[in-house]
């Protein structure tokens, strides 16, 4: 039998062998069988020394022609055979789409917040800014340029955490009002502003009260600004938060940095107004204070009180979720108990 015979009959049982394979470690065992250094074909093609000078070139390339269809062969049988394994995957790991999905766990800004996000988007409606500012403060911009000097008793109101002679862990939002007062240019319009951020009082944490609170402080400044624009102000306010049917009452107070200085009453939203438990059986709840920007303030500010004038209030967030939610203890909302933030899902817009 001649040399082309052998590479033939070789080429038959080895497209034979690779068609009825179905293990990819078997095919690759038939491939170095067949292909290899040591394989059948090598073997015979070492007697085309045995050949003419014209012959050997002719078996070469038949040779190369055989090879080429074996690999050619394999390639294919992977192929099926990847096919094959990929469909035996995908039916043993079939999911059922029609499954109902695992509910994933989302969570939701804390109570807190959103009470303050909801406000800041009421007043910036308004055409309010909101201005952030630092945590830390100088004694001059958080007293000092709210009309409270040093020594003055005033201070006694808003006892805090001191760093040094001069920085102090800020009592109220207010210093934020005072850098922006002093930088506003008013030939370019108003100022109208909301200082929300945390601020902080030495006091002894119970029900009511703690050494770190939440706070909005708003501040408007033109010319003939008037206890009106105030009191509009705050009536959106209340009604806003707690409801279209409040109402507001303004009864007389006092703050170093407004004169005339109010509190600010909202009929109680559990009884009407009636009288209960909740509003102490006066038909009114405190909420918030707030005045006409005091001179003094103004011309620490490098402002003229003689053409300008505002007025100025400050809120509480955790007194009004307090309110809003019928939550009696202020400490829940800084323990991070789960089970009572989750209460507080907020509503999807």
């Amino acid at each position: 039998m001649g040399l082309k015979q052998q590479l033939e009959q070789l080429k038959e049982q080895g497209l034979e062998q690779i068609k009825s394979v179905n293990d990819p470690q078997e095919l690759n065992q038939i491939r170095v069988r067949l292909l290899g250094k040591k394989g059948p074909i090598t073997e015979v093609l070492r007697g085309m020394k045995d050949l003419s000078v014209d012959e050997r070139p002719k078996v070469g390339s038949f040779a190369n022609e055989i090879k080429q269809e074996i690999a050619g062969a394999i390639e294919k049988q992977v192929k099926v055979l990847d096919a094959v394994a990929l469909q035996k995957r995908l039916e043993h790991e079939t999911i059922d789409v029609t499954l109902p999905g695992r509910p994933v766990k989302t969570g939701t800004p804390h109570i807190l917040n959103q009470v303050i996000d909801d406000l800041e988007d009421l007043f910036v409606g308004l055409g309010y800014q909101v201005i952030d500012g630092p945590e830390v403060e100088t004694d001059h911009y958080n007293f000092e340029m709210m009309n409270i000097p040093k020594n003055h008793p005033a201070r006694d109101m808003q006892d805090t955490f001191y760093i040094t002679k001069e920085l102090l862990m800020r009592t109220h939002t207010s210093p934020n009002q005072a850098r922006t007062l002093e930088a506003h240019d008013f030939s370019k319009g108003p100022l109208k502003m909301i200082s929300p951020g945390r601020v902080y009082r030495r006091d002894t944490d119970d029900a009511t009260h703690s050494h770190q609170f939440h706070q909005i402080e708003g501040l408007v400044i033109d010319k003939h600004v008037t206890m009106a624009d105030l009191k509009g102000t705050l009536e959106v306010v209340a009604k806003h938060v707690f409801g279209e049917e409040r109402k507001i009452r303004l009864r007389p107070s006092y703050f170093p940095f407004t004169e005339p200085s109010i509190e600010v009453d909202i009929s109680c939203f559990a009884c009407g107004g009636k009288g209960c438990s909740v509003c102490k059986y006066t038909g009114w709840i405190e909420v918030l204070g707030a005045g006409m920007v005091h001179p003094n303030v103004l011309r620490g500010a490098g402002v003229d009180p003689e053409v300008y004038g505002g007025f100025a209030f400050g809120l509480g967030p955790d007194r009004f979720a307090m309110l809003k939610y019928g939550i009696n203890d202020i400490r829940e909302f800084y323990q991070n108990d789960l089970r009572f933030l989750q209460q507080f899902q907020q509503e999807v817009k």
